[in-house]
């Protein structure tokens, strides 16, 4: 079984964090060695509370988990703190030798603030560097890069490649802000064509679709996947995931 070390916060609602994390590699039949970061209180409206760990801790979590040499790749969540982003850039392998996946977790659905204004530039100027890859929405992708959204997909693919020069070796913008009857997220690498991954649009949306998103990519490569084929293969679980949480509504 390959594991896949998740470095997140916690959520008390059971819909997104590490919770989403462990179930999402449960499912795909992977071990998860988990760091928390901060410890959230949270309804699927609100964000509560928000406690940040200390950033020692944070870096003792790390340092355990890599010392069972079993990590065969890292995603990373809600950091919570500029303390916080700098222990994970500074104690996380090469992605040569550990590939990792940067979920920037900037607000939680409800728009609640889940990362302090410095860290969002320590994300940008330490951790993203470090990327396999980064999987922004359309809002974080803005954020990142101090821009407004994008409103088409020309904008959206030169926000993606000014990513890529910021360091990440590959980003997956997602397309669930955007418009129309699919969701599509586009893949982008240096010097390559870009890839789409297409799935059609929920109605309703569902709180963690980004954590599993990126949890599942992160499970495809400890698993010896391809980034291309990673990324299909966690679209095709998370909209079979979302197919299955609409049929037990429907049900009920």
């Amino acid at each position: 079984m390959s594991a896949v070390l998740v470095i997140a916060g916690s959520d008390s609602s059971g819909g997104a964090g590490l919770s989403r994390d462990v179930a999402t590699l449960a499912q795909l039949g992977a071990e998860a060695l988990c760091v928390l970061t901060a410890v959230t209180a949270q309804t699927d409206s609100a964000v509560l509370s928000v406690q940040p760990l200390a950033p020692q801790l944070v870096r003792a979590q790390i340092a355990s988990a890599l010392a069972s040499g079993r990590v065969a790749a890292i995603k990373i969540g809600m950091l919570a703190t500029c303390d916080n982003v700098c222990a994970v850039a500074d104690n996380v392998p090469a992605r040569e030798v550990v590939p990792l996946v940067l979920d920037p977790v900037l607000a939680a659905s409800s728009g609640d603030a889940l990362l302090e204004p410095a860290g969002v530039a320590a994300l940008r100027e330490r951790l993203l560097p470090r990327a396999t890859l980064l999987t922004p929405n359309i809002p974080e992708a803005a954020a990142l890069l101090g821009t407004t959204l994008a409103r088409s997909e020309d904008e959206l693919l030169r926000q993606g490649r000014a990513l890529l020069a910021l360091g990440a070796q590959a980003v997956l913008l997602k397309g669930g802000h955007a418009r129309g009857p699919e969701a599509t997220d586009l893949l982008l690498t240096a010097g390559d064509a870009v890839q789409r991954f297409s799935a059609p649009r929920r109605a309703a949306g569902r709180r963690g679709t980004g954590c599993a998103l990126a949890t599942a990519i992160a499970a495809g490569l400890a698993a010896g996947l391809e980034l291309p084929a990673a990324c299909a293969r966690a679209k095709d679980y998370v909209s079979a995931w979302l197919r299955a949480d609409r049929d037990t509504t429907n049900t009920r």
